[in-house]
C-alpha cells in the first residue's frame, strides 16, 4: 500500500482517502464509527474531511485489519493496548519499505 497524499493539505475528502487506500468510501465511513482514534471534521455539508493525522491512523487501520488480518475487535483491542508502540512498528517499517523502493531503483539503474 502507498498512500500518495499530498501533506500540503489540511484536509482530505473521502473520495480523496477511499481512492488512495483503493477502497470504497463506506468502509471508510465504517471505520470512522468504529475507530475512536479517527476523528474527521466535517464541513457545513456534513462531509468528512480528514487530517494527515487521521490518514496516518487509517493507514494503521488498514495495515491491522488488511494487510496483517486483524479482526476489528482486534485491531481496536491492539491499538488502545500499544498504540505508540505499534504506531513505532508501522512508522518503521514504512520507512524501510521506502528505503527498499529506492534501493531497488537504484539497482534497476545500474
Amino acid at each position: 500500500m502507498h498512500i500518495e497524499l499530498s501533506k500540503d493539505k489540511r484536509y482530505f475528502s473521502i473520495g480523496e482517502v477511499a481512492k488512495a487506500f483503493n477502497v470504497n468510501a463506506s468502509l471508510i465511513r465504517f471505520w470512522d464509527s468504529e475507530f475512536d482514534i479517527l476523528k474527521p471534521k466535517k464541513n457545513a455539508k456534513g462531509n468528512r474531511m480528514f487530517t494527515p493525522e487521521d490518514i496516518t491512523n487509517l493507514q494503521l487501520i488498514y495495515h491491522l485489519v488488511k494487510e496483517r488480518g486483524f479482526t476489528l475487535e482486534g485491531a481496536k483491542t491492539h491499538l488502545k493496548e500499544g498504540q505508540k508502540k505499534t504506531l513505532d512498528k508501522f512508522e518503521i517499517i514504512r520507512k524501510l519499505e521506502s528505503i527498499k523502493t529506492q534501493l531497488t531503483d537504484i539497482k534497476n539503474e545500474l
